[in-house]
């Protein structure tokens, strides 16, 4: 699974240690890139989800275990994680530009799903958790703004009751109408997308990758040889 740890302590965190897919919604679907692939995202997203549970189910029934047993002590609880995600030091590693490392193992039947389908997973983890985080990335460069300062300096003294100091959680109306009043919300969300298009311009590498891997990604979960026994089990999350 992936693990996040924060320089700043308050760094978004996107990626999960699942076996669902992230859906980023920085990065359309386009046509589809193989017969058999479908054009919406949704669909192509619920076709990589299909096919990684189907990888993974294979992998465990390699290894004599199932999504679907329960563990009947502790250790069986930690082998089946093991197996699933891993153990020991975690491989694969990414600094963002928010402050935020995320980590995950480059073992384990869900390291070996994504690199069967996406071809190599380290560029795959590199690229899936910087695309998932633009939008963070973008939210940190904006409270950078002095225009974004500004308005969250109105908000707090909107917020603040007279002789008191600021509430740690305000009265959500009072903080809804501050927003309103001090101008906030017209910021944040005119900032947002100048900054938003700033850093899908300085990932485009990153962005690049993502589509090509996704895409590879889509023809191999076309291509996989129909299940010889039938699949069972939730995906765990």
């Amino acid at each position: 699974m992936f693990r996040t740890t924060s320089r700043t302590r308050c760094a978004l965190l996107t990626a999960a240690a699942a076996l669902l897919l992230s859906g980023c919604t920085a990065v359309g679907p386009g046509a589809p890139a193989h017969p058999g692939v479908p054009s919406g995202k949704a669909a192509q997203d619920a076709l990589l989800k299909a096919a990684e549970h189907r990888l993974v189910v294979d992998c465990l029934s390699g290894r004599g275990l199932s999504l679907t047993s329960r563990p009947r002590a502790p250790d069986e609880d930690l082998e089946l994680q093991s197996a699933l995600f891993g153990a020991g030091p975690r491989e694969l590693s990414v600094t963002l530009a928010t402050g935020a490392t995320v980590t995950a193992h480059e073992d384990g039947c869900v390291a070996g799903a994504r690199q069967r389908l996406y071809g190599d997973q380290r560029r795959w983890f590199r690229a899936q958790v910087v695309v998932d985080n633009l939008r963070a990335e973008a939210q940190a460069r904006m409270r950078d703004d002095p225009a974004h300062r500004a308005a969250l300096a109105r908000w707090t003294r909107c917020v603040t009751p007279p002789g008191s100091p600021r509430p740690d959680r305000p009265d959500p109306a009072v903080a809804t109408r501050c927003s309103r009043e001090s101008g906030l919300d017209e910021v944040r969300e005119r900032l947002e997308a100048a900054e938003l298009a700033t850093v899908r311009a300085l990932r485009r590498d990153e962005l690049t990758t993502y589509r090509q891997l996704r895409d590879r990604a889509l023809r191999q979960a076309v291509e996989l040889p129909a299940p010889t026994h039938p699949q069972k089990g939730t995906t765990p999350s």
